[in-house]
């Protein structure tokens, strides 16, 4: 094997690939990025059984050929190389890079050892780069961190036509997400259930231009511009998150956005470590309180507009912050009905497109 390349191109591509290598591998071949070099392409491969990802860059082949190298390695030697072509010229048991007046030689892994990666499933639709990391964005945070309980460790996508809604929860909230997507049949409709961890990583990384999605026998496949990711679908089960936001609020707050995030963080400096951030709503105003204990006390009164009675309600602060953050309008509304139950954030248009439904906690 033997190919020149652009040192820029090669060092993003690697590490976008590498970033899913294990850090403790139960097979050694694992932890190599597999390079397949033919026509005028270099495709780089890593698989660890439950996720793959796979990058294919231009590449002038004068030699086709594959070829196994340790691939935390590669990434480091790639970022670090001077702004010059890069060829790597793999023979036997080494592989040679060579850019400028540096060079490098790395042993091979055993290119037969390494397992072949999982066939991309048919395409059922697409979605805007933009679109996909915004939604993922949003819900991601609900999901839990536990992986005692699976179910709730991913990002449910309910498919019905031209309608996505992505959900997430870890029993103290809930967020959904609904958005429109092109699907390539009209009367399309599936459930998934996805790892939150390799969605923020796909929306992190394919946001550039279109998404396209796949889905089928246990896999879930998402690529774009020369990269793609399959993933292993968790279980289905998950919890009728739908009809658990929606229903009548008895007591409705409508609050500018940006100035009540910034209050939160403010007074949440003095909140020490799992105590709430109180929320007092009166007429015209709501008071941002937290603290009291041993470091101190904050509170800040910003404007805001109650449709119904005062209310005294505290929710934990990155919660709170978690949902607010999510929004994409200059205005959030906030349903409550007491006290003791969960609060529902949205955006402010009549059909919200974003829901956070989140816990409140019992007062002092």
């Amino acid at each position: 094997m033997k190919f020149h390349v652009n040192r820029d191109v090669l060092a993003e591509a690697v590490a976008w690939t590498a970033r899913i290598l294990p850090s403790r591998p139960t097979i050694p071949v694992l932890a190599g990025i597999l390079l397949d070099a033919t026509g005028e392409e270099l495709t780089m491969s890593a698989f660890d059984y439950e996720v793959s990802a796979r990058a294919t860059i231009e590449a002038g082949v004068n030699e086709p050929g594959r070829a196994l190298l340790p691939g935390r390695v590669l990434a480091e030697i790639t970022k670090s190389l001077p702004d010059r072509p890069v060829e790597i010229v793999a023979d036997g048991s080494e592989a040679v890079l060579t850019c400028g007046s540096t060079e490098f030689g790395l042993h091979t892994m055993p290119v037969e050892d390494f397992p072949a990666l999982p066939q991309m499933p048919p395409k059922i639709g697409a979605v805007g780069g933009g679109v996909f990391a915004s939604a993922v964005a949003q819900v991601a945070p609900s999901a839990s961190r536990d992986d005692t309980l699976p179910m709730l460790t991913g990002i449910r996508m309910d498919i019905e036509g031209p309608n996505v809604t992505m959900a997430a929860t870890d029993r103290y909230r809930i967020a959904a997400r609904d958005f429109l997507w092109r699907p390539e049949t009209g009367d399309f409709s599936a459930a998934a259930m996805v790892s939150a961890r390799v969605m923020v990583d796909v929306a992190r990384t394919l946001r550039a231009g279109e998404v396209s999605i796949s889905l089928g026998d246990g896999v879930a496949g998402f690529e774009s511009v020369g990269r793609r990711t399959t993933v292993r679908l968790l279980d289905e089960q998950f919890i009728d998150y739908r009809s658990r936001l929606t229903g009548d609020w008895a007591i409705r707050a409508s609050v500018q956005t940006a100035p009540l995030v910034d209050a939160i963080r403010r007074v949440a400096l003095v909140a020490e470590r799992n105590t709430a951030v109180r929320l007092s709503f009166t007429q015209g105003q709501v008071l941002i309180q937290a603290g009291g204990g041993d470091i101190g006390r904050g509170a800040e009164v910003i404007d805001a507009e109650l449709d119904g009675d005062d209310i005294q309600i505290a929710f934990q602060p990155q919660f709170l912050l978690d949902g607010l953050s999510g929004l994409e309008s200059e205005r959030v509304r906030i349903g409550m009905d007491s006290p003791t139950r969960p609060a529902l954030i949205t955006d402010d248009a009549d059909d919200p497109s974003f829901r956070y439904l989140v816990m409140s906690l019992r007062l002092a």
